[in-house]
């Protein structure tokens, strides 16, 4: 496994050689049994690559290993903690809080799903946390980097690696 290495206090991503400024979280980090939904923490720990959601016309998946698809309009991801597909894709409307996948910035262009709180989910300690573009502006606990950036490190990662944040 080779990880990509997320320095919280000095807003720094690493990969092998190359090393990208990040944004976390509008909390900080914090560990990952005190994360909890809606904290704006990113959470401590190691967080394996599950896949890539990708915004069709946004960017050019040629060169990209790792599974991906592209997200289509209705695609949300649950962070209602009542709800039975809490912290999994889902379709909108619904009847509980979602996420809409297709935002009006750019932010989701790119979307790397990480394996936080996902095997099984456990509701209320936190929902997705996404590896995706940057704001300008902390993140609502996931990791964000600026588009340039993200173009040269997806052709790099490939099935089995993951994200260290430290």
């Amino acid at each position: 496994m080779r990880l990509i290495r997320v320095d919280s206090g000095a807003g720094r991503l690493s990969f092998g050689t190359i090393a990208m400024p990040c944004a976390i979280g509008r909390s900080g980090a914090c560990a990952a049994s005190d994360k909890r939904e809606g904290d704006g923490c990113t959470p401590l720990g190691v967080w394996p690559i599950r896949g890539i959601l990708l915004r069709p016309g946004r960017i050019d998946p040629a060169g990209i290993r790792l599974p991906w698809r592209w997200v289509r309009a209705g695609d949300g991801w649950s962070d209602d903690p009542a709800d039975p597909a809490y912290n999994r894709p889902v379709r909108l409307p619904r009847g509980f809080s979602a996420e809409n996948l297709i935002r009006a910035d750019d932010a989701y262009d790119v979307i790397v799903i990480l394996g936080h709180n996902d095997r099984p989910p456990i509701p209320g300690q936190g929902s997705a946390i996404f590896f995706h573009l940057s704001e300008g502006r902390p993140t609502a606990g996931c990791v964000a980097m600026e588009r340039g950036d993200m173009v040269q490190l997806l052709p790099l990662l490939e099935p089995g690696d993951a994200m260290e944040i430290v």
